[in-house]
């Protein structure tokens, strides 16, 4: 691994072969070894430098040679499609996903919960479950829709991708470029977690304002893979993700065949406990923009396509104040997961592995136990620990898929009953 994520201004040089990489060109008329050069392309040609994202691949065998795709019916719960009918602003909650059937892997234990926008728009986010216990040993995916980020909650993940290899537990994060081919390896024999499809402009990190040169994520964390390759010749099946459907073919070979490259689109890991959270020291609960790790923008300043937020372990000093998340109402909609422990404005019914949603404008915040215990508290410093909750906010409303509609809990509204009436003198 790389020490430091090239998609934040830097480049990144690395070779599996010595002697691979042309030096002081990018496309060679005789690339070294015969192999073929494919430049990879995250935004426009034409895209302002700092913000332009491009690697340049040599591999044994060029990506274009393969036989037309069909589709592929396997994963029925991955990209289905959401509801067209009119949507009510009940807020929904789930529990985590069943079981996998044995020999099932990533691509067909994924079960798509929330989404919106037209991936074709180039805009939007969706939301997804994934549950295996099979290697994909001769397959891999691909999506031409979005960049995909993993967010682990039980068991390791071994993301084998063009550019290289990236091992993640949970309590890391990794991304996928959009179109970069991949496939998942299960180290303890079975894996469960949630993944954020981004469709919108790349996720960077925010810019940090007021706070400073330093705080939240630092670039230094994040980590990309050295150069890795496979020289297979036997079938394997890609499965691509296009126009929010699935489409699959068969090549001879396996594809994960880049035996060099540099450039500064990749995939990375990032250890979420290396996140350097910010929060108040007088007064008052902060908004929760100052968890942020990654934004994609949309084209309105300050209103964000995606933002990733995490609610790390941390300190709580804050005198006089309600130090749980408060009741509000959001342009923004909200989904929100949990890796380990408890979340702190949830006394009960949101478990590792679960998922809830608060469209915009939907009221939310703590359940009433939650409440009575940060009403009555003696307010002493004290520190949040054990707990990993993440948020996948958006300033576009979800749509849940009807997958999601129908394991949805029926019970979640009642955590905000029975809250006593304020009483005036």
């Amino acid at each position: 691994m790389t020490d430091y994520f090239p998609g934040f201004g830097n480049h990144v040089s690395t070779e599996a072969v010595p002697g691979a990489l042309p030096i002081g060109r990018n496309s060679p008329q005789r690339p070294a070894y015969g192999l073929y050069t494919e430049q990879l392309s995250g935004t426009a040609f034409t895209a302002p430098r700092h913000e332009n994202r491009r690697s340049w691949l040599y591999r044994l065998r060029p990506t274009a040679e393969h036989p037309p795709f069909v589709r592929y019916e396997g994963a029925s719960n991955f990209a289905p499609g959401t509801v067209d009918a009119a949507l009510p602003p009940n807020r929904l909650r789930w529990d985590p996903v069943a079981a996998p059937a044995p020999g099932t892997d990533l691509i067909d234990g994924m079960t798509t919960m929330l989404a919106n926008r037209d991936p074709a728009d180039l805009e939007g986010v969706a939301v997804h479950l994934y549950a295996a216990n099979k290697n994909m040993e001769t397959r891999v995916f691909s999506d031409a829709d979005g960049e995909l980020l993993f967010i682990p909650q039980s068991g390791r993940l071994t993301l084998l991708t063009e550019l290289g290899k990236l091992d993640i537990a949970p309590g890391q994060i990794a991304l996928i470029p959009r179109g970069v081919r991949f496939r998942a390896i299960l180290p303890d024999g079975e894996a469960r977690g949630y993944v954020a499809e981004n469709h919108g402009a790349l996720f960077r990190l925010p810019d940090l304002g007021p706070i400073g040169a330093n705080g939240l994520a630092n670039p230094r964390d994040f980590e990309t893979p050295a150069a890795w390759f496979e020289d297979r010749d036997e079938p394997f099946e890609v499965i691509q993700k296009h126009l929010g459907s699935l489409w699959s073919t068969t090549l001879d070979h396996g594809p994960l065949d880049v035996v060099a490259w540099h450039g500064n689109l990749a995939p990375w890991r990032y250890d979420l406990a290396r996140f350097n959270t910010m929060n108040t020291v007088s007064f008052d609960h902060p908004d929760p923009s100052i968890f942020t790790v990654l934004t994609s923008p949309s084209d309105v300043p300050g209103r964000a396509n995606a933002d990733f937020v995490i609610f790390p372990p941390r300190w709580m000093v804050g005198e006089d104040t309600f130090r749980p998340p408060w009741f509000h109402r959001n342009i923004m909609s909200e989904a929100m997961g949990l890796i380990h422990g408890a979340y702190d404005a949830k006394a009960e019914g949101f478990a590792p592995g679960g998922l809830s949603l608060h469209n915009l404008m939907a009221g939310h915040g703590p359940d009433v136990t939650s409440w009575e215990g940060a009403t009555n508290a003696d307010l002493k410093p004290h520190k949040i620990e054990g707990t990993m909750a993440f948020m996948v906010e958006t300033c576009w409303p979800y749509r849940p898929t009807q997958v999601a509609l129908d394991r949805a809990q029926s019970d979640y509204d009642a955590s905000w009953k029975g809250f006593p009436k304020a009483k005036l003198p």
